[in-house]
């Protein structure tokens, strides 16, 4: 995909585009009203701008769309259409030792009994003993802290995912 045929995309389409990039259908459907753009910068800037507006169901909406970090089966089966942007974020878990999977696969669902959402990350070039660090750190965090620390590690992986599908 190109600048030039993102903004030429009839609008379904390039709701369809952005929705692969955050599943929240509020931001996929203003960043497609906010076009045209000039760059993968203007449109990482916009999102970031109108990842700002989202109120909470907006937020849990975008982060049901991850598989639980280390989670295999999951990272497998679970919303296929974002597979090729999705592809290697969380490639530092496929080095990792059983223990350290069965860390997280453990941490991950005490922090989902929490907090009602699973832990977010932006897991790209990180190796499976920082995400359990992190997951760790932030596990006792209150919820509200985690929901913005969660939408902000959503907006690192858009724009991620936007900087790969433009430049692809």
């Amino acid at each position: 995909m190109n600048i030039n045929t993102l903004n030429a995309l009839p609008w379904q389409d390039a709701m369809r585009w952005f929705s692969q990039t955050c599943a929240a259908e509020k931001w996929a459907s203003m960043m497609t009203d906010k076009r045209p753009y000039c760059d993968v910068a203007n449109i990482q800037n916009h999102g970031k701008a109108v990842w700002e507006t989202m109120e909470k169901d907006d937020l849990l909406q975008a982060f049901a769309a991850h598989p639980m970090i280390g989670d295999i089966n999951s990272l497998r089966s679970k919303y296929a259409s974002t597979r090729a942007l999705a592809a290697g974020e969380q490639s530092g878990t496929a080095d990792a030792d059983e223990a350290t999977l069965y860390a997280l696969k453990e941490k991950n669902e005490a922090y989902l009994a929490r907090h009602g959402f699973i832990f977010i990350i932006c897991a790209s070039g990180l190796p499976a003993t920082t995400m359990l660090e992190a997951l760790e750190n932030r596990l006792n965090n209150s919820t509200e802290a985690e929901l913005k620390n969660a939408a902000a590690e959503q907006i690192k992986i858009t724009c991620l995912r936007i900087s790969k599908a433009i430049n692809s």
